[in-house]
Order: structure tokens, then C-alpha cells, then sequence
């Protein structure tokens, strides 16, 4: 009997042949996605941004990746493959999907990663932290406990910034798999939904950023609320005030360890106070989730909105007063402005930059259609789980409370991304006759002795067919994504050229002037972030950036600088504000030579992508 189960362990521990060609079909995936877009040139010059250079090995890479994926999802009667396989080739999508542009370019994507690390190295050279200087200094959290890992480890700024969304990523499905073990027990459902998750996530906000680090937090609080800080809700089907009063008064039995729960529940109000400090957007977002899961009965501490509503409050009354003094929390509220400004300004300028937004729209569309059928599926089978829905559904509350530069719908899509993936899972998992609990697990069919997740040989043929259209769906959505997130390739990845300019800026710029440059997509501020006054040729000019009007305005104010200012002029925000179909916005040159012979103003350093130009006061 020993020699018995001592030979089903060694072979329940054996590696199958499945298990070694998916892992060789990651590694191959990941040369191959790499080694592609190693050979991309910088700067991208295609409106459709990378997706029209990548070259085709890479794609080749996205789709054996995907292929692989779904065959080890697949696995055999003891479930998927095993659990190094499936981490592996997430990681392997991970570096595929998000860590493209690093593999093209050692310079970090975007404008804002610059000024972060600017106002991280600001923190860490002034005594205290001043709200007056701008908003970011209002929620200074994330920034502090950057400038403490950079002074601490002794990391490279750049190369942290360079690979943030990688590390943001890998934070995040860490989170969300301890999340939706809480919500299932199948593991071929855990597994799709972090696929789905990589899949879906066009947003862009996995740099380095306040954004990515509550996000994880606010992970990190729904995991604890489903999980340890949960109420084990009683079934509820009468409609009288005494039933509901029972209900609610019953949802969550005598906890065996109370020190568990309460060391949960400090743990998550200490994560509270750190999101509230971090970013203005995330702990409302948290207060939605919550407040939803909470009226639910879901949730053991029912009062915890109430508390989370006290914090908030009492860090935007007194550190973020600066501030709200100038920017009322609900001044542009509305589901008018909120829709022009996340919906309509956003579908315009060239015909490749709305073929890319459109392409977002889609993708996002697609995941909550297929959401929805999921959770129509689970509600005919009986398993709907209700917190899943509210968690998808409620960020959209907030859509219309406030603009927030036009990102809103995008803050919203992320947010609810993690629920969507899970509840996409219901319709996209090949069936196999069994029969599913509510939570989302299987159970053995009538008779079995154990679970098995192969279908019955009566079936097979329509399992492969579920299959293949998995691969194929995730490949499309692969695809999209890749267009979505990259789709701004021709402005926000910049050039080595476009960088010496910037430090030849920094160089010239005394301290106490004005820097100006021709729009946001600009590599600045990432030094002596207090030193200067910044400002955009488009935030001076608005929408009239002809030279008749523009000109004057950026000379006046470039000379009224006591100590001067020094003016950049780089390729990529000329190029984000012709993307973008800025009026005038191709008449630089003009602006340029018009610039050039007025007093003061003379030409300090040029090459391909970028001049200097300093005007004295």
C-alpha cells in the first residue's frame, strides 16, 4: 500500500511532456517578442504608433504565447498545468506586452515618469513638503516613499522609471491573484481572469506613477474585504423589515480567530490612510467598492465606508485644502462635460490617432459584452456571484462627478478591469459537462469519484473548438491592446537627441526662470523641479497656435521672467499636437524663424529633434 501511494506521488509530481512544451513555448514567445522589438527605430513616425513597426517575428512570438497559454490552461483530468508553467508564461506576457517599448529604447515612455522623479528628488532635498507649490505636493505619499527607495537602494531613476510598468504589473497580478482566490476556486478561472487582465489593459497607467501605486493598494483592500474581513451573508429571500433586519444582524457568524480579522481590519486602514495621502482619484474610487460590498452584507465591518469617508475627509480639509481652495471638488461635474471631455475631444486630429482611440473603445466594449454575457450565464446556471458585478459596475459612478482631465472614462475602465477579466471567464472557459458551484469551482458530474477538467470523449470535439476560439480571441485582444497602449508611440517615445536638448536646457535655464516648451510630451522636470517656472507654448497660445497671435504671447512671457527663460522646441510634441489636430500646430518653423529675430532671443543648441532657445529678461 506505501509502494502504492509513494508511486502516485512520483507520478502526480512528474513534469508531463505538455507541461515542458508550453514552457519551451514561453521562452521561444519571449526571444522572439523581444528580439523584435529590439530592431524597432526611434523615433516611431506612423500615426498607428508601434504596431505599425513592430516586425513580424513578434507577432509571431504574441501569437505562439497565446496558443500556449490556452493548451496549458487546458491541461489534463488534474487541472491546468502545473503552477511554475502558468506563472512563467504570465510573466513571459508580462515582459511581451509592457516591457516592449524598453526593449526598443532605454529611454522611459512619457512626460509625467520625468516629473515624478523630479518632485521625488524635490521631497528629498527640501525640509518639509510645501502644498503651494502644485497639486502634486498635496498627496506627497507616493512620492516620499520614492525618493526614500531611490536614496535607499541606490537605484538608477531612469532604469526604475524605464521598467515601472513591468514591476507595476507584476504588483498588480500578485494582488489580484490573492483577490480571485477569494472569488474561486476553479484555478483555470483564476488563471484566465490574469490573462484577460494583461489582455485588457490598454490604459497606460502602469508607469511610474501615484496612479500604479493605489491601484495596488486598492487591490490590496479589496483582497483583504473578500477574504479575511468578509461576512459569510445567510441566504436572504423574505421582503419584511424584521427578514432584512435578521439578515443583516446574522451575515457574519462568531469569527474563531477575532485577532485575525482585527489585525486585518487595522491593515486595512492603515492602507487607507497611505491611498488617501497617495493620489486624489483612488480613495474615492476605494469608497465606491467598499460602500457597494458593504450593502451587500458582504463585508463583517459594516461601518468601514463611514470610517474611510471620515479619512478622506479630514486629509482633503487640511493637507489637500491648498489645493481645493482653487479647485472645487465638483466644478466641472456633469455627464455632458464628462463625455465631451473623455469621449468626443478625445476622437480627433489624424486619421491613424482615431483609428487608435477607436481601437481602445472597441477592445473595452468587447471585454464588458463578454462580461455580460458571462454574468447572464452564471445567473441561468445559479452561481452569479453578486460582489463581482458590483465591483465591475460601481467605479462608473464616478464617471460623471468629475473631468478629471479627460481620463476619467479610462481611471473607470482600469478600475473595473480586474472584475470584467473575472466575469469574462464564464463564457470564454470551454465547457465540460460539470456541474459549477456558485463561487465559480467545479463539482464532479453525478457519479464521478473525482473532479476531472478533460470533457467526456463525446465532446472532445467541441471542447477543441471552445478552445481554438479562446487562442483566437485572446490573440485579437493581444492585438488590440498592443495598438491601444502604444498607440501614442510618435510623441511620448523619445529619442536620445530629444533628451541632450533637455539637459542642454537645464544647463542654460538659471535658477528662477521660466522654461518653456511646445507641449506636454516633453522629457523635463525630472531635476531642480523647484528651480523654474514651466510652461507650454500650447497652455500660453490654447487652441490659436498661429504665429500672428501665438508669437507675441510666448515672447512677452518668456521676457517678463526676472531671470529670463529658455525655450525648447522638441519633435515629439510638435508631433503630439499635429496627432492630436491641434489648429496650427504645423506652424513651428514659422513660430521659430519669427522667434529668432526678435531682441534677446538667440539659439543656444540644436540637433535633429530639438533646439534650445534662450531669451533674456
Amino acid at each position: 500500500m506505501t509502494g502504492t501511494l509513494e508511486a502516485t506521488t512520483r507520478t502526480k509530481e512528474r513534469w508531463k511532456s505538455r507541461d515542458v512544451w508550453c514552457g519551451l513555448a514561453g521562452a521561444v514567445s519571449l526571444a522572439l517578442a523581444a528580439g523584435a522589438a529590439s530592431t524597432v527605430a526611434v523615433p516611431v513616425n506612423s500615426d498607428l504608433g508601434l504596431v505599425a513597426v513592430l516586425p513580424f517575428p513578434f507577432w509571431v512570438g504574441v501569437v505562439l504565447l497565446n496558443v500556449a497559454f490556452v493548451v496549458a490552461l487546458r491541461g489534463d483530468a488534474a487541472g491546468p498545468a502545473r503552477r511554475p508553467v502558468m506563472i512563467w508564461l504570465t510573466v513571459v506576457l508580462v515582459l511581451v506586452l509592457f516591457g516592449t517599448a524598453a526593449f526598443a529604447t532605454d529611454v522611459p515612455r512619457g512626460e509625467i515618469a520625468f516629473r515624478h522623479l523630479g518632485i521625488a528628488d524635490a521631497l528629498s532635498h527640501t525640509q518639509g513638503i510645501d502644498p503651494d507649490i502644485d497639486g502634486y505636493f498635496n498627496w506627497p505619499g507616493f512620492f516620499a516613499l520614492l525618493a526614500t527607495v531611490l536614496q535607499a537602494t541606490g537605484l538608477d531613476p531612469v532604469a526604475l522609471a524605464l521598467w515601472a510598468p513591468v514591476l507595476n504589473m507584476g504588483l498588480w497580478l500578485a494582488a489580484l491573484a490573492v483577490l480571485t482566490g477569494y472569488l474561486t476556486r476553479d484555478p483555470r478561472r483564476r488563471w484566465l481572469a490574469l490573462w484577460l487582465f494583461c489582455l485588457g489593459n490598454w490604459q497606460d497607467q502602469d508607469y511610474l506613477s501615484p496612479q500604479a501605486f493605489g491601484f495596488f493598494l486598492h487591490l490590496v483592500v479589496i483582497a483583504l474585504l473578500l477574504g479575511p474581513l468578509a461576512a459569510r451573508a445567510p441566504q436572504f429571500r423574505g421582503f419584511r423589515r424584521a427578514d432584512l433586519a435578521a439578515w443583516w444582524r446574522g451575515r457574519s457568524p462568531a469569527e474563531p480567530r477575532p485577532g485575525y480579522r482585527v489585525g486585518a481590519l487595522v491593515i486595512a486602514l492603515l492602507l487607507i490612510i497611505v491611498i488617501g495621502a497617495s493620489h486624489q482619484l483612488t480613495p474615492f474610487m476605494l469608497l465606491i467598492g467598499v460602500t457597494a460590498l458593504t450593502l451587500s452584507g458582504r463585508v463583517w465591518p459594516s461601518r468601514l465606508p463611514l470610517i474611510t469617508i471620515v479619512i478622506l475627509s479630514l486629509w482633503l480639509a487640511y493637507p489637500a485644502s491648498a489645493y481645493l481652495s482653487g479647485h472645487p471638488p465638483l466644478a466641472d461635474a456633469g455627464l455632458e462635460a464628462a463625455t465631451e471631455a473623455n469621449v468626443l475631444d478625445r476622437v480627433r486630429g489624424t486619421d491613424g490617432h482615431v483609428l487608435v482611440v477607436q481601437i481602445r473603445a472597441v477592445l473595452t466594449l468587447v471585454l464588458w459584452g463578454l462580461a455580460a454575457a458571462g454574468a447572464w450565464r452564471d445567473w441561468r446556471r445559479g452561481r452569479l456571484d453578486i460582489r463581482v458585478v458590483l465591483l465591475a459596475v460601481s467605479p462608473l459612478l464616478l464617471f460623471p462627478a468629475q473631468v478629471y482631465g479627460g481620463e476619467m472614462l479610462i481611471r473607470v475602465s482600469l478600475f473595473a478591469l480586474p472584475f470584467i477579466a473575472l466575469q469574462a471567464c464564464s463564457i470564454l472557459l470551454p465547457t465540460d459537462g460539470s456541474k459549477l458551484s456558485t463561487d465559480g469551482s467545479r463539482l464532479p458530474a453525478a457519479g464521478s469519484k473525482r473532479r476531472s477538467y478533460l470533457p467526456a470523449v463525446g465532446s472532445k470535439r467541441r471542447s477543441y473548438l471552445a478552445a481554438g476560439g479562446l487562442a483566437l480571441t485572446c490573440v485579437l485582444l493581444a492585438a488590440m491592446t498592443v495598438t491601444g497602449r502604444f498607440g501614442n508611440a510618435r510623441y511620448d517615445v523619445f529619442t536620445h537627441d530629444e533628451i541632450d536638448a533637455v539637459a542642454a536646457m537645464q544647463r542654460l535655464a538659471p535658477p528662477g526662470s521660466a522654461i518653456i516648451s511646445a507641449a506636454h510630451p516633453t522629457p523635463w522636470r525630472s531635476e531642480n523641479y523647484l528651480d523654474h517656472r514651466s510652461r507650454t507654448i500650447d497652455d500660453l497660445c490654447r487652441s490659436d497656435l498661429s504665429t500672428a497671435r501665438c508669437g507675441p504671447l510666448v515672447y512677452d512671457y518668456a521676457r517678463s521672467s526676472a531671470a529670463g527663460a529658455v525655450l525648447l522646441i522638441t519633435r515629439s510634441s510638435e508631433a503630439s499636437l499635429v496627432l492630436q489636430g491641434v489648429p496650427g500646430a504645423g506652424g513651428f518653423s514659422e513660430l521659430e524663424k519669427w522667434l529668432g529675430t526678435q531682441n534677446g532671443v538667440e539659439l543656444m543648441f540644436s540637433n535633429v529633434d530639438a533646439r534650445v532657445y534662450r531669451v533674456t529678461p
